[in-house]
């Protein structure tokens, strides 16, 4: 195999074992506030929404276990990235979901930013 091909598949390869190592070091929403900074997956209920359609970069806001503003750990969708969710808004009401990414905060609060749909998983329960 050639050099650069050789160094793209072992990139692809890193980035699978990241990928399933997050998923599969599941924490809680009330765990992230201690994970800020690592990528990992998050699970809880979904058990408020916001879609802030006036507010500057349109985001859509999904907290997990307790609702605005008590909120404990928040899934982020900007509006540039929202039209590949269709509506998270009601699309995620009231549903368990886990979510994969690096762990943010923002003013305090943990929050992974989703840019993509494949990031947010529906669970059963």
């Amino acid at each position: 195999m050639k050099p650069a091909r050789l160094s793209f598949v072992s990139s692809l390869l890193l980035l699978l074992a990241i990928s399933t190592a997050a998923q599969t070091n599941k924490i809680t929403a009330a765990e992230a506030k201690d994970h800020v900074g690592e990528t990992t997956t998050v699970c809880g209920q979904v058990v408020s929404t916001h879609y802030a359609v006036k507010t500057k970069g349109q985001p859509t806001f999904l907290n997990l276990d307790e609702p605005y503003p008590r909120q404990i750990f928040t899934i982020l969708i900007w509006g540039s990235d929202r039209a590949k969710f269709g509506t998270p808004e009601t699309k995620y009401e009231n549903a368990r979901v886990c979510v994969t990414g690096k762990i943010t905060s923002f003013r305090g609060k943990p929050e992974i930013i989703a840019s993509e749909p494949g990031q947010i998983v529906p669970q059963k329960y």
